[in-house]
C-alpha cells in the first residue's frame, strides 16, 4: 500500500533522513521511536509532502507521491492527514468550525471566505466529535479546551479529510499521562474501526509497545529497527538510542528493566506455541 524507497533529506551538509526504506502492505498502527534529532519528524513531513525529499521515492498504491505538484499534491495531503504536537487549531474559532477546516481542500474559495459549510458536513463533524467524546464542546472556542481535548479536535479535523493514512507527529508529547492515554486510545480505535493506517512519532518505548502493531526505530537519520513490539529487547533499544543513552528522552530505566524481565516469558510462550 505504502512504500518508501531510500528516502533522503539533506539540509546543506546535514543529512536528516538517510536512505530510509519502509514497506506498509496493509493498514496497521506504526510507532516511530528514536532520540530527538533522529529524523522522525522529517520523515513524516516528507511522507505528507510538507517537505520535499532530496532523494528517493514515496509510492502509494503504485503512484509516485514525490512527483506530485499543485492540485495533485494538495489532494495527497488530504488523503494523508497530519496531526501535530501543538494542535494547530484556530484558538478563537469554535470547535466544530476547526473540525470543518478538514474539508477546505474540497471547498470553493468563496465558501471558505464566508465560512459556509454544507449541512451534511456539519453533521459529520459533530458525529466525529461525538465519537471522540467531545461533542458537548462543539460550540466552545478551541482555546477554552484542555490540551487533550484540543488534540482530539485536531484528530477530528484529520478525520474530516477521510484520509487513508494519518500521520501523528509527537501527538502526546505536551500532554499529561491521562490525556496522553485518551489520545492514544483514540488513534488506536481509528485504526481498528476504520481500517486506516496510523503512523505516529512517539516519545516512549512503553507507548509504542502498548498501542502499536509495529515499531520503527531511527538513529541519526537511519532506520535501525523495524519489527514487532515484543522484539524491542534491551539490546535493540540501546541500538536505537545509543549504548550510553540515559533514556531520559524516550524510555526510563524501569522500562528497559521490564524489557529484560519480559523477554524470558515471551521466549517460553514461543516455545510452548
Amino acid at each position: 500500500m505504502l512504500r518508501i524507497e531510500k528516502l533522503t533529506k539533506r539540509f546543506g551538509d546535514n543529512i536528516a533522513v538517510n536512505a530510509a526504506t519502509l514497506d506498509v502492505d496493509k493498514p496497521c498502527m506504526i510507532g516511530i521511536i528514536g532520540r530527538s534529532g533522529a529524523g522522525k519528524s522529517t520523515l513524516l513531513r516528507m511522507i505528507n509532502r510538507l517537505s520535499d525529499a532530496s532523494d528517493g521515492r514515496i509510492l502509494f498504491q503504485g503512484r509516485d507521491i514525490t512527483r506530485l505538484r499543485g492540485a495533485e499534491k494538495r489532494a495527497w495531503q488530504a488523503q494523508c492527514a497530519m496531526i501535530f504536537q501543538q494542535f494547530n487549531l484556530v484558538p478563537r474559532m469554535d470547535v466544530v468550525s476547526n473540525v470543518l477546516h478538514g474539508t477546505l481542500n474540497r471547498r470553493s474559495t468563496l465558501a471558505t471566505m464566508f465560512n459556509l459549510y454544507p449541512t451534511e458536513d456539519i453533521h459529520c463533524a459533530i458525529d466525529i466529535l461525538d465519537r471522540l467524546g467531545i461533542a458537548a464542546h462543539a460550540a466552545k472556542r478551541a482555546e477554552a479546551l484542555s490540551g487533550g481535548q484540543q488534540q482530539r479536535v485536531a484528530i477530528a479535523r484529520a478525520l474530516m479529510q477521510d484520509p487513508a493514512i494519518i500521520l501523528a507527529d509527537e501527538p502526546i508529547a505536551s500532554l499529561d499521562p491521562m490525556n496522553a492515554q485518551v489520545v492514544m486510545q483514540s488513534l488506536r480505535r481509528i485504526h481498528e474501526e476504520d481500517g486506516r493506517t496510523v503512523i505516529a512519532n512517539l516519545h516512549t518505548l512503553d507507548t509504542a509497545r502498548r498501542y502499536c502493531d509495529r515499531v520503527v526505530g531511527m538513529r541519526d537519520g537511519r532506520i535501525v529497527f523495524d519489527g514487532l513490539p515484543e522484539q524491542l529487547t534491551t539490546g535493540v533499544a540501546r541500538e536505537i538510542y545509543g549504548a550510553d543513552a540515559s533514556f531520559s528522552e524516550a524510555a526510563t530505566s524501569t522500562e528497559i528493566d521490564a524489557l529484560d524481565a519480559a523477554q524470558p516469558a515471551r521466549q517460553r510462550a514461543g516455545a510452548t506455541a
